[in-house]
């Protein structure tokens, strides 16, 4: 969480500037999430705690903790002036349909909610705003970024959370707004905007650990490391969406201030939701910098990777040139000493009738043929820069 601390309220700010709509008629118990055993909270089909924390709050305190959802509505109905705070974490379909039943959810958002893998949105319908966010985490182990999922349905009196992936911490945004009852008394949107800071400040660890992974990487480029390419790769991906959980949130808090006047909406809260657009604007243009300098890093590392190549190329281009000029001189010198061989190996034949081989000058004439043969040879050679 941000070191950003919410100031006091005006003495006369609303406990909630959405219009309230009449609580909802009791559902038939097969609407309702089954009850749990006792002592234990509800828990979805993977096993796991489904409602991960409710509670019910009048002008910004805790009033109660119920342990399941049928438990929520019935308090909830029972305080007016109430607001409930529901906490989900990989609900199951049957306990959105009760929220939905319970809340009048549409049933897009609540199949959204569902399905997940949504892009970052804010869609209104009626008096409910539903509210995806992608929060982000950053993983100094396998410095890695670990993108989590996160819809918010806020109405006249509830703030409902549904959570997929580990980020962020709502729990923290809990404490947070219990330990400043003047900004919870101001209602949902309150709630709200402790999520989008919460969210946003999740983002600064991971340009942090972004910035110093890209840092990393010029310095590997530049020393020719062979798997450089491969985690400019998966950095670039990371980058791709980090850059698609932030860029959306610029034009989605412009039209929640857009909205400021018609929707009547707390002084404070606009300035709180005012300074989390600019940290929102400033991490976009973070990560538009950090995608931009990973396409002009990948570009030279190729730049760097082919000159490598090359240079490779050349050396072995001139090792080959080498290596035939020395066979080129062998194979001179094999030539001119096969001369000599060739002649004494005719000559050494002694055939009856060889017309030289009882001739006075046969021997020095074999000699002489030797020598000039070798000289031919060599001068050829020579000329043709063999030698």
């Amino acid at each position: 969480m941000s070191e950003r601390r919410a100031r006091p309220a005006s003495k006369n700010a609303r406990k909630s500037v959405w219009p309230r709509t009449p609580a909802a008629p009791p559902l038939p118990p097969a609407a309702h999430s089954p009850a749990p055993s006792p002592g234990r909270p509800d828990t979805g089909s993977s096993g796991v705690a489904a409602v991960v924390q409710a509670a019910l709050y009048r002008d910004g305190v805790r009033v109660s903790s119920p342990a399941t959802l049928a438990d929520t509505y019935r308090e909830l109905r029972e305080e007016p002036d109430g607001m409930a705070w529901i906490g989900l974490a990989r609900p199951t379909e049957r306990e959105l349909l009760s929220l939905a039943s319970e809340f009048g959810l549409h049933p897009l958002a609540v199949e959204d909610a569902t399905e997940a893998h949504q892009r970052p949105k804010l869609e209104r319908y009626g008096d409910t705003l539903f509210v995806v966010l992608r929060a982000a985490r950053y993983l100094d182990a396998p410095e890695q970024v670990d993108f989590g999922e996160l819809h918010i349905f806020v109405g006249p009196d509830f703030v409902i959370t549904v959570r997929h992936g580990a980020a962020p911490d709502l729990s923290a945004v809990r404490r947070r707004m219990e330990e400043t009852p003047e900004l919870l008394k101001l209602g949902p949107e309150a709630v709200l905007y402790a999520i989008l800071d919460a969210v946003v400040d999740g983002y600064l660890p991971v340009v942090a650990g972004v910035q110093t992974d890209i840092d990393e990487i010029e310095t590997e480029v530049f020393r020719g490391d062979p798997e450089v390419s491969r985690r400019i790769y998966e950095l670039s991906r990371e980058t791709v969406e980090f850059q698609r959980a932030t860029r959306p949130l610029v034009g989605m808090l412009h039209g929640l201030m857009a909205g400021f006047s018609k929707y009547g909406t707390d002084e404070e809260l606009q300035r709180y939701l005012r300074d989390v657009a600019d940290h929102v604007t400033h991490t976009s243009e973070r990560v538009d910098a950090f995608r931009q300098a990973l396409t002009e890093i990948l570009t030279v590392n190729a730049t760097l990777v082919t000159q490598q190549q090359n240079a490779e190329m050349r050396a072995l281009a001139e090792a080959g040139f080498e290596q035939n000029e020395e066979i080129k001189k062998i194979s001179s010198w094999a030539a001119i000493l096969f001369a000599p061989t060739l002649v004494g190996t005719i000559y050494g034949m002694n055939f009856h009738n060889m017309p030289e081989l009882h001739w006075v000058f046969g021997y020095p004439f074999a000699i002489v043929l030797m020598a000039v043969v070798c000289t031919g040879l060599y001068v050829v050679f020579k000329r043709r820069d063999w030698l």
